[in-house]
């Protein structure tokens, strides 16, 4: 007679505990409710990137020194630096500078690194192309400077989720992020 006591104290015992975990998942499914949607209409909306964002670089031609340093940290050894030393003025002069954006892990290295500040992180991040080798950008290509998303007239710019304020005494028209 103790087996069968057991095993209904088990049985319920066990039901409880089950009953606990999807009343715990409801809860949680229920506290998602109250959100806003973060979906973003890509084309004609784009999110403002943050401040520490690791874009396309940005390279100055003026300002660089020749001195590979941007070869030596890269951890895949990518930028093309080209040079020829000047014997009259005893410096390199500078030839040619590329980096191939389609092997690029934009780790940040070259530009944390380089002791003239000639590379730099923009907040462009739309380098998608059909042909790979359009991705292989020379001094020119680097040397161009990206349009700001927050610039464009055309786009209508949504701020990311830490930066939404919401004002709790107007109530929503719509459930979407970008009527703020």
């Amino acid at each position: 007679m103790f087996p069968m006591v057991t095993g209904f104290i088990n049985y319920g015992q066990q039901t409880i505990r089950a009953a606990r975990y999807i009343g715990q998942s409801f809860i949680i499914t229920l506290s998602h409710t109250n959100r806003l949607p973060v979906t973003i209409q890509y084309p004609y909306e784009k999110s403002i990137t943050s401040e520490r964002f690791r874009g396309r670089i940005h390279f100055e031609f003026d300002k660089c020194i020749a001195c590979e340093v941007c070869v030596r940290v890269c951890p895949i050894d990518l930028p093309v630096v080209d040079w020829r030393f000047k014997r009259e003025i005893k410096k390199k002069q500078l030839l040619n500078y590329s980096i191939d954006f389609g092997v690029c892990i934009f780790c940040g290295n070259c530009v944390e690194y380089c002791p003239t500040n000639c590379l730099s992180m923009t907040e462009e991040y739309e380098l998608s192309t059909y042909d790979r080798h359009e991705l292989n950008y020379n001094q020119i290509a680097l040397g161009r400077l990206p349009m700001s998303v927050i610039g464009d007239y055309t786009i209508q710019t949504i701020m990311n989720s830490s930066q939404i304020k919401m004002d709790k005494d107007k109530p929503l028209d719509s459930r979407t992020i970008t009527d703020y």
